[in-house]
């Protein structure tokens, strides 16, 4: 059971870090003031938000460390690591994000199509009651910014706060080396 926690929370983590990192890409690349919109409304990033957001998370580690609220030692912090591949914007708010997610035994890519919204210039990943396979089902806000992402996660019975840095790739064949959609 307790490795299954394990896996669901780096399951949350990487959405969130994903969602996060995005946030942050987009508010320093825009240069834009800050616009007002609803909460259940995203506000349409600019074509050039869009390109820097693709080319900021393409290739590139999402390394950090996430917290278990709850846990005995609640304020330990956990190694997160997650490997991202090329990401696309599809349309609206949503992106699809490969990630390799290595946590505990399980080392796997999957995949993933998330939400990514605005905030002004700054693009959060906002998971809602969402099934990761393999995972289980996760709640997310995780900001983007500089090169930075941080954020809250939550699964079924558990959940934390999460923060890193996005390790770039190196160079452009380094995005055709990560994992790719299937």
């Amino acid at each position: 059971m307790r490795a299954l926690n394990y896996v669901l929370r780096g399951a949350m983590l990487l959405a969130a870090a994903t969602l996060l990192v995005a946030s942050f890409e987009m508010l320093r690349a825009s240069g834009d003031e800050p616009t007002t919109t609803k909460t259940t409304q995203s506000a349409e990033p600019s074509a050039k938000q869009v390109a820097d957001l693709e080319k900021t998370l393409a290739g590139s580690a999402l390394v950090g460390h996430f917290t278990t609220t709850g846990e005995e030692d609640a304020g330990a912090l956990s190694k997160e690591r997650y490997e991202l591949g090329e990401v696309k914007h599809l349309g609206k708010d949503q992106w699809l994000i490969p990630a390799r997610i290595k946590y505990g035994e399980h080392d796997v890519t999957l995949p993933l199509t998330l939400p990514i919204r605005w905030a002004g210039d700054t693009p959060m990943i906002c998971l809602d009651e969402m099934p990761i396979p393999g995972f289980g089902t996760f709640t997310a806000r995780v900001m983007i910014y500089r090169d930075h992402y941080a954020g809250f996660w939550a699964g079924k019975d558990h959940g934390g706060h999460l923060f890193g840095v996005i390790e770039r790739a190196k160079n452009e064949d380094a995005a055709e080396k990560a994992p790719a959609a299937n």
